[in-house]
């Protein structure tokens, strides 16, 4: 039987160029939904155990983050539960080349540990069976799908967290599942205070259509919803229109935004002392919620991350930008790794899904904390 690769599931993304030679599997990813951004990838391959692989990643050097592929380890799963990191994984400045001999028929690979819609529609189903939850929708992508909200606690503080504006970092809907599984724990004192001091309204996915199609930051209109705050329009950018209006009927006092970083191998805040208006109050309040996610989480630092002039221009079409300027509250963008972290190398699972979670779950001591300080 000869070696076949698909991708007709949710996320899957790569072009089949040439398949015909195991030790040279030539392959493209495909760009996103109406947008020239590129770097996810997600495949099944089959017919494939006991053989040895090399595929190459023909066009890795003119993807969106080309420096994110330097150090870069591809992930692999049999069974879609479990994913590994394969050592065999090289980039030589024009290609990315993935040495490895399956131990099964069938292998999964992948830029970052996946996280359907099938399994999102399960978590928010399984959420709604809480009675400590409120699921609603606050309104549709382009493609239809619902936007899913969750509504935990009865607290005065409207706390906003949604995650997955850039769909292919997966690794943000792993944090808020951490994050939701340790605020609906009655046996943590830690979650039962946070429930009685805010309401929480958090977005697990933000970007549906994007997440489906397999794209890395865009929507189904080929927008970058994490640029389209400042002028958010229906035909372009709905998935904002409708966050933007909820976050202004229910008032906003903290705001997280959740993402993954390409290139650098280290969870880090980009925070938003840098707002014009953003007040000596909320950048104390910032710079303590830092110190305290350090205590909560060895996996964070403060050291390596973007620097404050990034932006520049473009700062309020940033989430995380546009909702302090226009709520005068603490906000600020996670980024986490598709790498490993270096401070806490993992030499076979890198950064994954689980750690994600571990991180989501660390966040509530930080969060109580900074609500105390506000009541």
């Amino acid at each position: 039987m000869s070696i076949t690769i698909s991708t007709e599931f949710d996320s899957g993304n790569i072009e089949v160029v040439d398949a015909s030679n195991a030790q040279d599997m030539r392959l493209r990813i495909r760009q996103d939904t109406n947008s020239e951004f590129y770097q996810w990838f997600h495949f099944r391959l089959h017919a494939v155990r006991g053989v040895a692989l090399r595929l190459v990643i023909e066009n890795a050097a003119q993807s969106s983050y080309p420096g994110g592929w330097s150090g870069y380890r591809c992930v692999a799963s049999y069974d879609r539960q479990n994913w590994f990191r394969i050592p065999g994984t090289d980039f030589n400045g024009e290609v990315l080349a993935i040495d490895f001999t399956p131990a099964a028929d069938t292998v999964w690979l992948a830029y970052f540990e996946p996280y359907s819609h099938e399994r999102h529609l399960d978590f928010i189903a399984r959420c709604q069976m809480n009675p400590l939850v409120t699921v609603d929708s606050i309104g549709k992508s382009l493609q239809g799908r619902d936007l899913d909200r969750i509504q935990i606690g009865q607290g005065s503080h409207p706390v906003w967290i949604q995650a997955r504006q850039h769909p292919g970092e997966s690794m943000a809907e792993w944090f808020m599942e951490g994050l939701v599984e340790r605020l609906l724990d009655v046996a943590d004192p830690v979650a039962r205070q946070v429930r009685e001091l805010a309401q929480f309204h958090l977005i697990p996915n933000i970007n549906p259509d994007g997440s489906v199609l397999g794209n890395l930051r865009s929507n189904a209109a080929g927008a970058n919803l994490n640029r389209e705050w400042l002028n958010p329009s229906l035909e372009r950018s709905p998935e904002v229109v409708h966050a933007q209006a909820a976050m202004r009927a229910s008032g906003v006092d903290l705001f997280l935004d959740i993402h993954g970083d390409e290139t650098l191998p280290y969870v880090f805040i980009d925070g938003s002392h840098m707002v014009p208006g953003y007040g000596e109050r909320n950048k104390a309040l910032q710079a303590t919620f830092l110190e305290n996610l350090k205590t909560a989480s060895p996996d964070f630092q403060t050291i390596h991350g973007y620097t404050e002039d990034r932006f520049d221009e473009e700062l309020l079409t940033l989430a995380s930008k546009w909702v302090p300027h226009t709520f005068g509250c603490v906000s600020m963008t996670l980024e986490m790794p598709f790498k490993d972290n270096n401070n806490l190398p993992d030499l076979r699972n890198g950064w994954s899904g689980q750690r994600s979670k571990c991180l989501g779950a660390a966040f509530l001591y930080p969060i109580l904390a900074y609500l105390r300080a506000l009541s």
